[in-house]
C-alpha cells in the first residue's frame, strides 16, 4: 500500500520517501525519470493497481518533477483538490483550485475541437492528459457524487457553479483524451447521477453535453425508467432545454448499432427477433414508452417543431446560450458558422457581436455586444434549425416505434403537418443566400450541413408518416381532399373511405398542402442533388399500401411522372439509390393504372429513348424490379379487362408490350433468382424474391408454371451450371416461408401491394417446394439427382 501524503505545503516527506516514490524514480540514488512516473500511472489507470493518483506523490516531489516535465503543476492542483474535497470540507477552497485547473484545459480543448493545431502528441503529455493521468477525472466524479452521500441523515450539497466547473473540465478532458469519456460510460450510476443534475439551469447545457458524448460511446445503451422523476424533470423543461434534451433522447431511443453488417441480413434479423422475444423489450423500447407515458411531451414535442423563428427565444437569452455554446465545444463547430455569418451580417447592418475569448466574459454573463438589442436573423434561423432537427429525429423514431398508432394520434392532434406546412417556405425549405451556413471544414452541398440535414429529417419524417397509415391525408388542404373526391366521382369509383373519414379540421391550410409543395421542389431539385432520393421515399410512402387511383391521378396531373422519366431517361441519373428510389415511385404511380401507361408511351416515344429507358432497367434489377413486378401485375390484370381504353394502351404501350414477351419474363426470372440467396438477403434485395414468385404466381393462374420451370432448367443447363438455380431458389423459398408465416405486417405489405391474396401466395410456394419429383409444379422435379442440393440447413452457415 503506497505511503499517504504529506499535508500539502508542508515540506515533509524531503528526508523520507514513499514506496511509490522511490519505484518512480527507479529505485535509491536514480535520475529523476518522469517518463516511468507516467508509464506507472497508465499502467496503474488499466489495472487499478499501484500508482493510480496524485495523492500518492508528496507535493515537493510533484513540483521537482514539475520543473523538468513541464507539467503545468496540475498534479500539484490535484493534490490540494484532494485536500479540500473531502466529506466535511466547506468546497470554497475546492473551487478556487477548480477555477485554476479550468482554463489550462479549455484553451488546449478550444484549439483541439477548432483545428487550430492538432493534437498535441501523448509524449509531451498536454495538459488533459496529465489531468486524467493523475487521477483528475475520477476525483471529479467523486466531488459530483458528494450530494449522493448522508451524513447523519442530510445530504452534503455543493454549489451549481462548482458542478458547472467540475462538468466543463470534465468534458474537456474526454476531448482531448482518448479513452476517458469509455471510462465514464463504464460507471452506470454516475450516468444516471448525471441525469440529476439537469435540473438546474445553470448547469443544464454542461450536463446534456457530457451525457450525450458518453452515451454516444456507451456499449450497453440505458434505460431511463431508472433515471429518478424522469417525468418530473422532463415535465419541468423549458422548450429549450427540451430542445437540447432531444440530443440526448436520439441516443436513448434509437436502436444501437453493432456495426455487424451481418446484422443486416434477413437471417440474422430473424435470429435477433427470436431472440428479443425471450429477453422482451429492448432498452430503446423500454425508453420509447417511458417518454410517451410523459404529460404533454409529444405535444411539445409538436410545438418546437413547428414554432416559428419570431416565437423563438429573446435575444438576451440566446445571446447567453451562443456563449455557453462557445464554452461548450460541443456546439463550437455550429457556433463558428453562426459566427461567420453573423459577422457578414454585421458588415451591412452595424451590429455586430464580438465573442470575448474563452474564460473572458462581463460580469453578466454575456457577450460584448455593439448592439444588445440585434441579432441577425441568419442567426435566429440556424438556432432554429438546430432544435427542430432533434425534435423531428425524435418524432422520427417514435413514429416507427411500437406504439407508432399511439405517437400518429397525437401528432395528428397536435397538428404537427399543417405546423410543418406553414414553415416549409420560409424556413424548412428556404432560399440559400450567398453565405449560406455551413460547418467548418465542410461546404454548402455536404450531407453535413444543418440546412441539408433538416431537409433529409424532414423527409424521413414525411416518408414514416405517410407509410401504410390513413393519416397520409392530412398533407393535403381542404381544396386538395375536394379534388380526390371529384376524381374518384368522374372515374365512377367509390371514394377512398379514409378520406371520407379524414378530419379535416387538422389538415393543412393555405394555398397548398404539404405534399404538393414536396412535389414543387422536387422537380425543381438539381439533378445531382442528394435530396431526390429522400423526395422519392416521402412521396412513394403517400402511395404505398392498396393502389388508390385517385391518390395515382392527383400526382399524376402534377407531372410526377414526366418529372421521374426526365431524370431517368434524359438526365441518365447515375446515382442507384436516387435510380431504385425513383423507379419504386414509379412502380407505384403506374399500378394498373392506364391513364399512366399512357401518359409513359407518350414521354417515351421513341425507339431510342425505350432503349435507354430498358438500360436504366437492366443496369441493375435490385433497383428496378419493383418497377418489373409492378407493370407484370399491371399488365396481368389490363389482359384480363374488356374495356377499349385498356386495349388501345395493350396495344400501343412499349413497356408492356416488352413486358408480355415470355423471353422477356424469363429473363428477368432467372436474373432475379441468381442475384441473390439466403444468406445474403436483406430488406433491400429481398423484393427481388418476391418479384420472382410473382411471375410465378400469374404463371400459374394461367396453367403454366411448369412451362416456366422446364424453361428456368434450360436456361440453368445452357449456362453450364445444372441444378444451381433451382437448388438456390428451393432454398430462398424455403427462408420465405420461415420470415413471412411469422410476420404479419410483412405478409398483409405484399398482399395490398399486389392485390393477390396471401393465401395464394403461401399455396404457390408449397406447390413449389413439393417434395414429389412426380409433381409438373415442383421445383425438385426439374433438378436432376446427382445435382440435388436442397437440404442445406442455412441457418447455420
Amino acid at each position: 500500500m503506497a505511503a499517504a501524503p504529506a499535508a500539502a505545503g508542508s515540506g515533509a516527506g524531503r528526508g523520507r520517501r514513499s514506496a511509490a516514490t522511490v519505484a518512480a524514480w527507479g529505485g535509491w540514488g536514480g535520475r529523476p525519470r518522469p517518463s516511468n512516473i507516467l508509464l506507472q500511472l497508465r499502467q496503474g489507470q488499466l489495472t487499478g493497481r499501484g500508482l493510480v493518483r496524485a495523492v500518492q506523490f508528496t507535493e515537493t516531489f510533484l513540483t521537482e518533477r514539475d520543473k523538468q516535465s513541464k507539467w503545468s503543476g496540475i498534479p500539484q492542483l490535484l493534490l490540494k483538490l484532494h485536500a479540500t474535497s473531502h466529506l466535511h470540507s466547506d468546497f470554497a477552497e475546492c473551487q478556487n483550485i477548480l477555477k485554476e485547473i479550468s482554463p489550462l484545459l479549455s484553451m488546449e480543448a478550444m484549439a483541439f475541437v477548432t483545428e487550430e493545431r492538432k493534437l498535441t502528441q501523448e509524449t509531451t503529455y498536454p495538459n488533459t492528459y496529465i489531468f486524467d493521468l493523475f487521477g483528475g477525472v475520477d476525483l471529479l466524479v467523486e466531488i459530483l457524487m458528494r450530494p449522493t452521500i448522508s451524513i447523519r441523515g442530510q445530504k452534503l450539497k455543493i454549489s451549481d457553479e462548482m458542478s458547472k466547473d467540475c462538468l466543463s473540465i470534465l468534458y474537456n478532458t474526454c476531448v482531448c483524451t482518448e479513452g476517458v469519456t469509455k471510462r465514464l460510460a463504464e460507471k452506470n450510476d454516475f450516468v444516471i447521477f448525471l441525469f440529476t443534475l439537469m435540473t438546474s439551469k445553470k448547469t443544464f447545457l454542461q450536463t446534456a453535453t457530457l451525457i450525450e458524448d458518453i452515451l454516444g460511446v456507451k456499449k450497453e445503451m440505458i434505460r431511463l425508467d431508472e433515471v429518478p422523476n424522469l417525468s418530473s424533470l422532463v415535465s419541468n423543461f423549458d422548450q429549450q432545454q427540451l430542445a437540447n434534451f432531444c440530443r440526448i433522447l436520439a441516443v436513448t431511443i434509437s436502436e444501437m448499432d453493432t456495426g455487424n453488417d451481418d446484422k443486416h441480413t434477413l437471417l440474422a434479423k430473424n435470429a435477433q427477433q427470436k431472440k428479443s422475444l425471450s429477453l422482451g423489450p429492448s432498452a430503446a423500447e423500454i425508453n420509447q414508452a417511458a417518454l410517451l407515458s410523459i404529460p404533454g411531451f409529444v405535444e411539445r414535442l409538436c410545438k418546437l417543431a413547428t414554432r416559428k423563428v419570431s416565437e423563438s427565444t429573446g435575444t438576451a437569452s440566446f445571446l447567453q446560450e451562443l456563449e455557453e455554446w462557445y464554452t461548450w465545444l460541443d456546439n463550437a463547430l455550429v457556433l463558428d458558422a453562426l459566427m461567420r455569418v453573423a459577422n457578414e451580417e454585421s458588415e451591412h447592418n452595424q451590429a455586430s457581436i464580438v465573442f470575448p475569448p474563452p474564460g473572458a466574459s462581463e460580469e453578466n454573463g454575456l457577450p460584448h455586444t455593439s448592439a444588445r438589442t440585434q441579432l441577425p436573423q441568419s442567426m435566429k434561423i440556424m438556432h432554429e434549425i438546430m432544435y427542430k432537427l432533434e425534435v423531428l429525429y425524435v418524432l422520427c423514431v417514435l413514429l416507427m416505434g411500437r406504439q407508432r398508432n399511439q405517437v400518429h394520434r397525437m401528432i395528428a392532434e397536435f397538428k404537427l403537418i399543417p405546423g410543418l406546412n406553414n414553415l416549409f417556405d420560409k424556413l424548412i425549405w428556404r432560399k440559400h443566400s450567398a453565405s449560406a451556413l455551413v460547418l467548418h471544414g465542410h461546404n454548402q452541398n455536404c450531407d453535413c450541413s444543418p440546412d441539408i440535414t433538416l431537409k433529409i429529417q424532414f423527409l424521413r419524417l414525411l416518408q414514416s408518416f405517410s407509410d401504410h397509415h390513413e393519416n397520409k391525408y392530412l398533407l393535403l388542404n381542404n381544396q386538395e381532399l375536394n379534388e380526390l373526391s371529384a376524381i374518384s366521382l368522374k372515374a365512377n369509383i367509390p371514394e377512398v373511405e379514409a378520406v371520407l373519414n379524414t378530419d379535416r379540421s387538422l389538415v393543412c391550410d393555405g394555398k397548398r398542402g404539404l405534399l404538393t409543395r414536396l412535389l414543387q421542389v422536387m422537380k425543381k431539385e438539381p439533378a445531382e442533388s442528394s435530396f431526390r432520393f429522400w423526395q422519392a421515399r416521402a412521396v412513394e410512402s403517400f402511395l404505398r399500401g392498396t393502389t388508390s387511383y385517385a391518390d395515382q391521378m392527383f400526382l399524376l396531373k402534377r407531372g410526377l411522372l414526366e418529372h421521374i422519366l426526365y431524370c431517368i431517361v434524359d438526365s441518365e441519373c447515375k446515382s442507384r439509390d436516387v435510380l431504385q428510389s425513383y423507379f419504386d415511385l414509379l412502380g407505384e404511380l403506374m399500378k394498373f393504372n392506364v391513364d399512366a401507361f399512357k401518359r409513359f408511351n407518350k414521354y417515351i416515344n421513341t425507339d431510342a429513348k425505350f432503349q435507354v429507358f430498358l438500360k436504366q432497367i437492366n443496369s441493375s434489377l435490385v433497383d428496378s424490379n419493383m418497377l418489373v413486378r409492378c407493370v407484370t401485375l399491371s399488365l396481368d390484370r389490363f389482359e384480363n379487362q374488356v374495356d377499349m381504353k385498356v386495349a388501345e394502351v395493350l396495344s400501343e404501350c412499349r413497356l408492356l408490350a416488352y413486358i408480355s414477351q415470355v423471353p422477356t419474363q424469363m429473363s428477368f426470372l432467372f436474373r432475379l433468382i441468381n442475384i441473390i440467396h439466403v444468406q445474403t438477403l436483406t430488406q433491400e434485395n429481398v423484393s427481388c424474391l418476391n418479384t420472382s414468385l410473382v411471375i410465378l404466381m400469374l404463371a400459374r393462374r394461367k396453367e403454366r408454371l411448369p412451362l416456366y420451370l422446364r424453361l428456368l432448367q434450360r436456361m440453368e443447363h445452357s449456362k453450364k451450371y445444372p441444378g444451381f438455380l433451382l437448388n438456390n431458389f428451393h432454398n430462398l423459398l424455403r427462408f420465405w416461408q420461415q420470415h413471412y408465416l411469422h410476420k404479419d405486417k410483412d405478409s398483409t405489405c405484399l398482399e395490398n401491394s399486389s392485390c393477390i391474396s396471401f393465401s395464394y401466395w403461401k399455396e404457390t410456394v408449397s406447390i413449389l417446394l413439393n417434395p414429389d419429383r412426380q409433381s409438373p409444379s415442383a421445383l425438385v422435379s426439374y433438378i436432376e439427382e446427382p445435382y440435388m442440393d436442397i437440404d442445406r440447413d442455412f441457418t447455420e452457415e
